[in-house]
């Protein structure tokens, strides 16, 4: 067995070397280093306090974990109209678990609702805040169930998945997937929170983190170039064809939600909110676009790698037959995204009769139509662009 092992790994090495002496593998390989060292550079450039911040309430809250040792009292009772939920007050008694007051012994009371329902029992594991006043006197205060051990595991077992099944196709797209969410995480919000024109920042990072993530999953190649070419350009129309809709209409980032919240906390740091319904549908988009992209481009490839006689136009009209299969699919993915999160919502419109046009004009509907749509007519021309760019790379050839 030991003998078997050293063979396959002499083989991987032997395999490895020859990769780097390919002058192309090479430079792409320093490129990508000089590409990741500047995201780290400018990752740690956008996250540098800024002088004179004041830090806001919420980062000062202490949440600590806790655990019930005693339910001291309890009058909760089943409700009907809670569809037998429990309602009442309990008075715990709970034991500090981190934080500055670790292993202290508190007590706290605990007000089940309808909405507010945390029904817990000894042994349960909580979250509670620390309440400080002005005179140095603290209490806790529930926040909810210690969920952080039942996530963990359900995203381990996710990778556990995508490891296993995927092999080393499903390392490479769980280290692009890490990569796309510590991007948009660690700098492309740090950046647009800090005033930076939001849009232009938003497709750099799409073109960054799709080039990344495809080079992960399918290394440096003439497939992963069309692939990273077409899904940029597919992105960067859906956000354009979104922002053209949201000017006529008038649709901008005034209208979401949390825009008031985000004016009063973030326009102090030069948060910009006007770009954000675009960059919303960039960000959206991406995922099914990237799909789209390199599926197109694998299926040209393959044709080519089978019949090297192929003309450009042969390859692109293959193209386009493969790219119409999953136009329908993808486009209904984004679609039914908006429907699935927004399912409660589309409940209470049928629960209380909304008139048509009422509906129509709401900004959160018209912003989830927008997002929707631009992102599935990005599918839609992603197919000819992927398509036509890699008929033309994979020929050999300028003509089609």
């Amino acid at each position: 067995m030991w003998d078997k092992l050293k063979i396959k790994l002499k083989d991987r090495t032997h395999a490895l070397k020859e990769w780097l002496q390919k002058p192309k593998n090479l430079a792409g390989l320093g490129a990508g280093a000089v590409l990741f060292a500047g995201l780290i550079a400018w990752g740690v450039w956008i996250n540098q306090p800024v002088e004179g911040q004041v830090p806001t309430s919420a980062s000062q809250m202490a949440y600590d974990k806790a655990v019930v040792t005693a339910v001291l009292s309890d009058d909760a009772q089943p409700d009907e109209d809670a569809e037998g939920k429990r309602v009442g007050t309990q008075e715990l008694e709970i034991k500090i678990l981190t934080g500055a007051h670790k292993d202290e012994i508190m007590t706290l009371s605990n007000p089940m609702s309808a909405l507010f329902n945390v029904d817990l029992d000894k042994g349960d594991q909580v979250i509670v805040r620390i309440m400080t006043d002005d005179e140095g006197s603290y209490y806790p205060s529930l926040f909810n169930y210690d969920r952080g051990i039942v996530l963990g595991v359900f995203v381990l077992i996710f990778f556990v998945l995508l490891a296993v099944l995927g092999g080393k196709k499903g390392m490479g797209a769980l280290a692009g997937l890490i990569f796309t969410l510590a991007c948009i995480w660690f700098i492309l919000i740090p950046s647009i929170i800090r005033g930076l024109p939001a849009i232009p920042v938003t497709v750099a990072m799409v073109a960054v983190t799709a080039a990344g993530a495809l080079v992960l999953l399918n290394g440096f190649s003439q497939k992963t170039l069309c692939s990273v070419l077409g899904c940029v350009i597919g992105v960067v129309v859906a956000g354009g064809i979104a922002a053209l809709v949201g000017t006529i209409t008038p649709m901008n980032g005034f209208n979401m939600p949390e825009a008031e919240n985000l004016i009063l906390y973030g326009a102090d740091q030069g948060l910009k909110i006007s770009g954000l319904l675009v960059c919303g549908v960039l960000i959206s988009a991406l995922g099914a676009v990237m799909d789209v992209a390199l599926g197109i481009a694998s299926s040209v490839w393959e044709l080519k790698e089978q019949n090297p006689r192929l003309t450009a136009g042969e390859l692109f009209r293959s193209g386009m037959h493969i790219g119409r299969d999953a136009m329908g699919t993808m486009a209904n993915t984004l679609i039914l995204a908006f429907a699935g999160s927004s399912f409660n919502m589309l409940i209470l419109v049928q629960t209380y009769d909304i008139p048509f046009l009422q509906l129509i004009n709401t900004d959160y509907i018209c912003i989830e139509i927008i997002q929707s749509i631009a992102g599935a007519m990005g599918i839609l021309l992603c197919v000819p662009i992927v398509a036509l760019i890699s008929a033309r790379m994979m020929a050999g050839r300028k003509g089609v």
